[in-house]
């Protein structure tokens, strides 16, 4: 597995490097407070960024006087991580400006001969972040501060798009998601579409029983898998039917079966919906469309059995395709693959196709983008109506979190509900069109100026 860029986070104590680790990392993985030396050990911990992979290392602060043991103990281990790293985030606080300690401290940087950005932390109002073009920085070594707030989240994706582009730069670029994390991949549908048999491969092996019997899969089973350097582990799921319909002496272990494959699907992050496209879509394969879409995994339908479809023409492949969009408009979103797995036909596209769909769960927007696009949508289409007597106004729209993609909108109204569904399906449909988000559901979460609610998705 491909080893990601490293990045060291130093400063001294107390000018928020835990906290802005936090916040790039979007996991409490280090302690935080304002206590001064709380960390005194590393904490490694890799960020996500556009799909790509950058691993921070929070470090201890620096001290010039080192008093103690613990000091000096603190001061040996961001050394080390300073060695290590492939690039620096020197972190300082733009609430008081560049103390004594903080010279000392760049003066060790330059010294080390490492590529080095400042990030300037707490700068939390225009005028603090005015402060990084003041003389207060003429007589520093390093580069003037990139503004951030980790209490805010402002600034950070500028100073991550700052360290991909560095770290292009020196030849060390961010690794693909694809190629550091394992892609869970999770195989359902109905009963006897042949997911064991599609499984089996894109294993290249007999792995899992196959049979014309539905239900022969009992329960989900996992088989890792190495391809071009990147893991995969999928999963063959039991067949999921309604309860209603089952009808024998298994009962109990189908149903048990079905139980946790809906729980793993809170740990998938790739569905491969199988469908048998010569029997056509069935009243449950809609049922099992809308939980896929309300799970918030991604997905690619697997039109399977395409060898038994006869008379194909030109045209047949986009009549299906239309066939299956009408039929599963939760899943307007996912690309549509067809295969015959039996014959092993046209299932190495899976494979690239997982991928992409895989990084499409982490394309993460700056602010400054988010800024854009929402002032593009309005000219393009102003705010429809939905309940209460006033058109609403759009106040924020940003990225709130990855995997899946969520985006928070802020209206000027006291209810969420001020905007209509429909504007919010233009929106998605139209970042859609700008962005990557293949096969991945997009959540948008409308808040008022009061109170938040809804949530409107896939």
């Amino acid at each position: 597995m491909s080893q990601p860029p490293k990045i060291a986070i130093i400063g001294r104590t107390n000018v928020g490097k835990s906290s802005l680790f936090n916040r790039m990392v979007e996991e409490q993985k280090s302690l935080v407070s304002t206590v001064a030396g709380t960390t005194r050990d590393r904490f490694e911990a890799d960020c996500v960024w556009r799909a790509q992979v950058m691993r921070l290392v929070d470090t201890g602060g620096l001290n010039v006087e080192r008093a103690d043991e613990i000091e000096k103990n603190i001061v040996e281990q961001a050394t080390i991580a300073i060695e290590e790293s492939d690039l620096i985030f020197f972190v300082v606080d733009m609430m008081v400006g560049p103390t004594p300690d903080d010279l000392e401290i760049a003066k060790l940087l330059f010294k080390k001969k490492k590529p080095v950005l400042v990030l300037g932390n707490k700068a939390d109002t225009a005028p603090l972040r005015a402060r990084a073009d003041g003389k207060d920085w003429l007589s520093w070594p390093l580069p003037r501060p990139i503004c951030v707030s980790a209490k805010q989240g402002s600034g950070v994706g500028d100073a991550l798009d700052a360290a991909r582009d560095m770290l292009i730069a020196i030849g060390r670029p961010p690794q693909d998601i694809s190629k550091v994390a394992t892609m869970r991949v999770a195989v359902l549908g109905e009963p006897n579409v042949g997911k064991s048999t599609l499984l089996n491969a894109l294993l290249g092996q007999k792995r899992f029983i196959t049979a014309n019997i539905a239900h022969t899969t009992r329960e989900p089973n996992d088989a890792p898998l190495t391809r071009n350097d990147k893991n995969y582990l999928f999963i063959d799921t039991a067949g999921i039917r309604r309860n209603a319909t089952i009808r024998n002496a298994g009962v109990h272990l189908e149903a048990q079966g079905v139980m946790r494959t809906i729980e793993i699907l809170k740990e998938t992050d790739v569905a491969l919906f199988v469908l048998d496209v010569k029997k056509g879509i069935t009243a449950h394969d809609k049922h099992l469309a809308g939980m896929l879409a309300d799970a918030g995994v991604s997905v690619i339908i697997v039109a399977n059995k395409w060898d038994l479809v006869e008379a194909k023409g030109p045209n047949t492949i986009n009549d299906v395709e239309r066939y299956m969009r009408g039929l599963l408009p939760h899943l307007k979103y996912a690309p549509i693959v067809f295969v015959s797995a039996l014959h092993s036909q046209r299932t190495n596209v899976l494979f690239d196709t997982i991928d992409t769909v895989f990084q499409s769960r982490f394309v993460h927007l700056s602010d400054a983008e988010t800024k854009a696009f929402i002032s593009q949508a309005i000219v393009k289409h102003k705010p429809s109506k939905g309940k209460g007597v006033k058109h609403p106004r759009i106040t924020s729209f940003h990225q709130a979190g990855v995997n899946p993609p969520m985006f928070l909108l802020t209206v000027n109204l006291s209810r969420e509900d001020s905007l209509a569904d429909s504007y919010l399906r233009f929106i998605e449909n139209i970042m859609r069109e700008k962005y990557q988000f293949l096969g991945t559901p997009i959540r948008i979460r409308v808040s008022a100026t009061r109170k938040s609610h809804t949530t409107y998705g896939d």
